[in-house]
């Protein structure tokens, strides 16, 4: 039965935040708040809970996964970086936005885009979320907690648990977020928002 911790979404308290870190290094799966919805995470080295996370959210192999990091240094190990891409990524982070890069070998196969070799990544504004990944100190595997018949993702953390609290380790009440896309911006052939959400990049519109 997953674990309920209820962090204050602006002054994250550092115990809870250690403790959710333990649990993802020992192999758990957990939700947590992001910028514009409920998230379910792994450990980036973990194929079995991120294999988990597929059979929770019935996805298929092609599905792409994103890397939630802490900053652009981190990034660099795990994504290739044009001049114009960091720039981008430098004013719009952190914010509501995903942006889709070529992975580096730091970057399980499995996690790739199987013809592409992409990836996406995120530095997020939440503060749990960032500080999450700071604690964590390597990219949190996520992806948008969107269970199988339903359009949105879940905004109300208790609403999480009565429905996943047998399939999860851990569910991080943040409060209330209310659903709304990332703005997604492909910065591999040049840069080009691939799906408007949230997130306002004027500089390419």
């Amino acid at each position: 039965m997953a674990q309920f911790f209820s962090i204050h979404p602006d002054n994250p308290q550092a115990r809870l935040i250690s403790r959710a870190v333990e649990i993802i290094r020992g192999g758990g799966v957990v939700v947590y708040p992001a910028d514009c919805s409920y998230a379910i995470a792994c450990h980036l080295n973990d194929k079995q809970s991120s294999d988990r996370i597929r059979r929770i959210r019935q996805l298929d192999e092609k599905h792409d996964f994103t890397l939630v990091c802490r900053d652009l240094t981190q990034i660099a190990q795990f994504a290739k970086i044009s001049n114009d891409a960091h720039r981008l990524i430098k004013a719009l982070t952190p914010g509501p936005f995903t942006f889709l890069l070529d992975a580096t070998r730091e970057v399980p196969r499995r996690l790739q885009h199987p013809r592409k070799k992409t990836i996406g990544i995120r530095i997020p504004a939440n503060a749990i979320a960032r500080q999450l990944a700071e604690a964590l100190d390597e990219p949190l595997v996520s992806s948008t907690l969107i269970l199988p018949g339903e359009q949105d993702a879940f905004a109300d953390p208790y609403d999480i648990r009565d429905r996943l609290e047998h399939e999860l380790e851990l569910v991080i009440d943040g409060g209330i977020v209310e659903y709304e896309p990332t703005t997604i911006i492909s910065c591999v052939a040049g840069l080009e928002i691939i799906r408007q959400g949230k997130g306002i990049a004027s500089m390419l519109e």
